[in-house]
């Protein structure tokens, strides 16, 4: 049987934003056309038009990848062992690692990321809303443990948010690369120091 009756829709837009990022990461996000996806592929451009209808719809669908996987990873930390402290502190640096690892600091990722938030502005609304509730779900065990101040656990996740931004936010944390800050103890700093505003004093 011919190989090619086997692969499924999903398999080939999985290839295809492979291909697509690679490419982004390699030429830039500007110079990168559907046609050298395609070509990079070996199959038309109309081909590729029948999964994505344009180089944006590819773009947004590496976005919303990326932001799946990261969710997974901060609920990872979320329901791991350890105090509320301790797990919100792995989750910031969770966070970092993350952005820090897909290279930001590169001027063609870079590109790519902003292309993605200004394109995927729905999708990045509701990342930042899934991820306040990871916070939120760590805060809320924390204050019913005692371990933090009877506080709001909504309010106060979206507060931590606003606070860390520096730290989460892909565009920003490249900043921070480039001027070859101590991102990561700037953040368990900033974590801990926070985390004060809550902690009842003995």
């Amino acid at each position: 049987m011919n190989q090619q009756l086997k692969i499924k829709p999903d398999d080939t837009r999985a290839r295809i934003m492979d291909t697509a990022e690679a490419l982004f990461r390699r030429l830039g996000y500007a110079k990168t056309a559907v046609a050298d996806i395609a070509a990079e592929l070996k199959m038309s451009p109309a081909n590729v038009y029948r999964f994505f209808p344009s180089k944006s719809a590819i773009v947004e669908a590496i976005c919303q990848r990326c932001l799946g996987e990261l969710e997974e990873r901060a609920w990872a930390v979320a329901r791991s062992r350890g105090s509320a402290a301790e797990r919100i502190e792995r989750l910031v640096i969770e966070i970092l690692t993350y952005h820090r690892e897909n290279h930001l600091v590169d001027q063609r990722v870079n590109d790519m990321v902003l292309a993605a938030i200004e394109l995927s502005w729905e999708a990045i609304r509701v990342h930042k809303e899934h991820m306040r509730m990871v916070f939120e779900s760590i805060l809320r065990e924390g204050v019913e443990s005692g371990e933090f101040e009877r506080v709001d656990p909504r309010e106060t996740s979206r507060l931590l948010m606003i606070s860390l931004v520096h730290f989460c936010h892909p565009v920003l944390v490249a900043q921070y690369l480039q001027d070859q800050e101590d991102l990561e103890g700037d953040a368990r700093a900033t974590v801990r120091f926070l985390l004060r505003a809550i902690t009842p004093r003995s």
